[in-house]
C-alpha cells in the first residue's frame, strides 16, 4: 500500500525527471459526459493483500531489520494470515471477487543464503495459491512487496553488485511454479515508493537502485514470457496526485514497453501546496504513519488518474491494483466520509471512467484486512478489522461497514444506474492539477 504524506510526495519529486508531460498544448480531456453504465461478467472485481504485512511469523528481513532499529511499532505477527489464511481466502469467496492478490515473499523462501530454497515457505504459498484457486478466484501474485532476505540486506541490498542476479534466480523459481496457474503477475509493488523506504532507511543510492529496479522487472518480465507469451504482466504505478509526472514519470518510461496492462494504486487528492523542485531528494517520512487517515481523498481523483494512463497507454487496459480509504482506530475520519460511501463513490467514477473510454479491466479493494502499515497498525484499511494491538491472540476479523457493500456492487456489476456520489466533484486542478486539466470548465456536468 501507498504511505506517502503530502511532505513525502514533494520530496520524491525534486529527484524524478519529468518525461511523460502531456504537452501544455495538447487539448484537455474532456469531462465525463457519459452516463455509468454496470460493468459486465468479464470485470475482475479483487482484493489485495501483501506477503508481509499479513503474514506474520516473519523470516528475518531488511524489514524485521529496520522496526528493531528505528523502534517503530513491534511486528509480532501481524494479522496472522500464515495460519488463518484458508479463512480469509474464504471472505474473499463471500464477497463473490474473482481476483485475490497475494504476494510471495522472498525471504521466506530463501531465509539462510543465495541458491538456498526452503521446501516449508515453498509449501505453504502452494496452499495459499491452490486455495485461492479451489475459491474459483484467479491469483494475482506480487514478486517484490518490498522485502528482501537479510542475508541480502547485509551484503548492501540494492546497492549490492550481486542483488539483481539473486533476485532474478529466487523471482524465476516463483515463476516456474505458479506459471501453470496462469496468474496475474505484478512485478514490482510500486517501484519509486520501494526506491525512496530503502533510500531514507537503508542509505541505498536512489539512481542505482531504480536503474537495478528497471533491470529486474524487464528480466523477469521477458521470463515469464518465455513461458507464457500470454501471460498478464504489470509493475503497479503508486499515483501521485498533482505531481504523478515528476515522480512516476522517469521509471514508467523505462519499463513501458514491458507492461501488459497497467496496474494502478490510488488513495489520496494532491496536497494543496504543490512541492518546489529545488527541495533536496529525501522521501518517505522516516517515522510511522501518523495523521496519514485524515489526508485529503477524493474519489473522483481516481477518473483524473485513469483518463491520464489511458492517454499515455493507449490501447493497454488497466487495473485498479489498490485503492481503499484509511479510517483510526475507533473507524471514524474527521470528514465524517464512510469505508461504504467512499466504496460506492469510487466506483461510480470508475463506470464514469469505463463508459468514457478507459479500458478498464479491473479493481482490487486494498485491503481484505487490516494489517501492518510499514511500522504501523495504525491506521486501518481493511475491510474486515483485526485488533492485533488490543487483541494480538483473538485476531478476529470484524466486517466493517463496507463488506455487505462490496457484496451488493459486484453482485450488480457497480452501482445502480442514477446513483449519485456523496460528495460533489470537485475540478480537475484541485483534484489533481496535472497539465491535462486545462481548459476544463469548473464543474463536471452529471452523468447523463
Amino acid at each position: 500500500m501507498r504511505t506517502w504524506t503530502r511532505q513525502v510526495t514533494s520530496a520524491v519529486a525534486a529527484s524524478m525527471a519529468v518525461l511523460l508531460v502531456p504537452s501544455v498544448g495538447t487539448a484537455a480531456p474532456p469531462w465525463p459526459v457519459a452516463g455509468a453504465p454496470a460493468f459486465g461478467p468479464e470485470f475482475l472485481w479483487g482484493v489485495a493483500a501483501s506477503g508481509f504485512q499479513s503474514e506474520g511469523h516473519a523470516p528475518d528481513s531488511n524489514w524485521m531489520r529496520y522496526i528493531a532499529d528505528r523502534g517503530l511499532e513491534p511486528y509480532e505477527n501481524s494479522i496472522d494470515f500464515y495460519d488463518r489464511y484458508a479463512s480469509d481466502i474464504d471472505l474473499a469467496k463471500s464477497l463473490g471477487v474473482k481476483v485475490f492478490r497475494i504476494g510471495i515473499e522472498w525471504a521466506r523462501l530463501q531465509p539462510t543464503g543465495p541458491n538456498q530454497w526452503d521446501a516449508d515457505g515453498f509449501a505453504f504459498y502452494d496452499k495459499v495459491v491452490a486455495k485461492i484457486v479451489a475459491a474459483r478466484m484467479r491469483p494475482m501474485i506480487t514478486l517484490d512487496h518490498w522485502v528482501y532476505p537479510a542475508w541480502a540486506f547485509e551484503k548492501g541490498g540494492w546497492d549490492s553488485d550481486s542483488m539483481v542476479s539473486h533476485w532474478l534466480a529466487n523471482m524465476k523459481k516463483v515463476v516456474d511454479r505458479y506459471d501453470g496457474r496462469d496468474p496475474l503477475w505484478v512485478t514490482i509493488n510500486e517501484p519509486v515508493a520501494y526506491i525512496m523506504h530503502e533510500v531514507v532507511k537503508n542509505e541505498t543510492n536512489q539512481q542505482v537502485m531504480e536503474d537495478r529496479v528497471v533491470e529486474a522487472h524487464n528480466a523477469i518480465y521477458d521470463y515469464i514470457h518465455d513461458k507464457r507469451p500470454t501471460a498478464k504482466v504489470t509493475s503497479n504505478v503508486a499515483y501521485v496526485a498533482g505531481e504523478d509526472e515528476q515522480v512516476n514519470g522517469q521509471v514508467v518510461a523505462k519499463i513501458r514497453d514491458r507492461l501488459d496492462y497497467i496496474g494502478l494504486d490510488y488513495y489520496f487528492a494532491r496536497s494543496a501546496t504543490p512541492s518546489s523542485v529545488s527541495t533536496p531528494a529525501r522521501a518517505i517520512a522516516d517515522s510511522p504513519l501518523s495523521g496519514i487517515s485524515q489526508l485529503t481523498v477524493r474519489a473522483e481523483g481516481i477518473y483524473y488518474a485513469l483518463k491520464r494512463y489511458s492517454g499515455l497507454f493507449p490501447g493497454k487496459p488497466l487495473y485498479v491494483v489498490e485503492n481503499g480509504m484509511p479510517i483510526e482506530d475507533g473507524g471514524t475520519r474527521l470528514d465524517g466520509y464512510t469505508r461504504s460511501d467512499h466504496l460506492r463513490d469510487t466506483v461510480y467514477w470508475l463506470q464514469r471512467a469505463k463508459a468514457d473510454g478507459v479500458s478498464l479491466m479491473g479493481y482490487n479493494y486494498w485491503s481484505i484486512t487490516d494489517n501492518y502499515e510499514w511500522g504501523s497498525y495504525s491506521p486501518r484499511f481493511g475491510l474486515y478489522q483485526v485488533d492485533v494491538v488490543g487483541k494480538p491472540d483473538a485476531l478476529e476479523r470484524k466486517a466493517t461497514d463496507a463488506v455487505p457493500t462490496y457484496t451488493t456492487i459486484i453482485a450488480e456489476g457497480g452501482v445502480p444506474d442514477g446513483y449519485q456520489p456523496t460528495r460533489e466533484a470537485a475540478p480537475c486542478e484541485a483534484v489533481d492539477s496535472y497539465a491535462g486539466c486545462a481548459g476544463l470548465p469548473s464543474t463536471p456536468p452529471p452523468s447523463s
